[in-house]
């Protein structure tokens, strides 16, 4: 398959429906707001190793979580009314996002958010495209993700968790948030047992294009 270079001086993208189902699009041009903003309306995502090009993907299938349909656990629950964790938004987002990236996963060897990345949603965040959820205990940041909003979308990128179920916790606030603001949909991306465990399902590429469109004529504020 031929994966297309990107115009440094264009910010349009191939049609993301030329990618395979691994989704694999295109690589190259820039981690600036306006590429990567383009890129997540149109279906797209950057997801990168260090030392890599920059690589774009649409993956078939795409994950999401519909908001009515996320699932608590008995065990989340009973976590929740304890309330062990205090839930706070935007409020640490670079830290967050560094957090994710420290966080050993079984699945993976490495991290794709490298300190290009982190620096390029710090200034998604400042712009008010990009947004954190984060769990304290005690005063200190042990849980929460950060994503990115697009329309009645949030585009979830990454979590992580230092204490039991802190993330889990921190996404259940957001969910709740997210429905009172008006938004239908979690993107999570690429599906993994866990996130399925709490509701989210595999649709077709070219039905989560369509949601993706439909939802930027429904903008909702974070």
């Amino acid at each position: 398959m031929y994966i297309q270079p990107l115009s440094k001086y264009s910010l349009i993208f191939p049609d993301p429906k030329l990618a395979d189902d691994e989704g694999l699009l295109c690589y190259g041009g820039d981690l600036s707001p306006n590429r990567i903003m383009s890129a997540y309306r149109s279906g797209i995502f950057p997801w990168f190793n260090e030392g890599d090009p920059i690589l774009w993907w649409s993956p078939n299938p795409r994950l999401i979580l519909e908001l009515d349909e996320f699932k608590i656990s008995k065990s989340l629950k009973k976590t929740i009314k304890k309330n062990i964790y205090e839930i706070k938004f935007d409020t640490n987002f670079r830290q967050t996002m560094i957090e994710c990236a420290n966080i050993k996963r079984d699945d993976q060897d490495g991290t794709w958010i490298n300190e290009a990345m982190i620096e390029a949603y710090c200034e998604l965040f400042d712009l008010g495209f990009a947004h954190s959820f984060e769990s304290y205990y005690d005063g200190q940041l042990v849980g929460g993700g950060y994503g990115i909003v697009i329309g009645d979308i949030f585009c979830g990128e990454s979590m992580f968790a230092k204490k039991s179920d802190a993330s889990k916790v921190a996404l259940s606030y957001l969910v709740k948030h997210l429905k009172q603001k008006g938004f239908k949909y979690i993107d999570c991306q690429i599906p993994t047992p866990h996130l399925i465990s709490l509701g989210a399902k595999d649709i077709h590429r070219d039905k989560f294009l369509k949601l993706v469109q439909k939802s930027l004529e429904n903008p909702k504020e974070f």
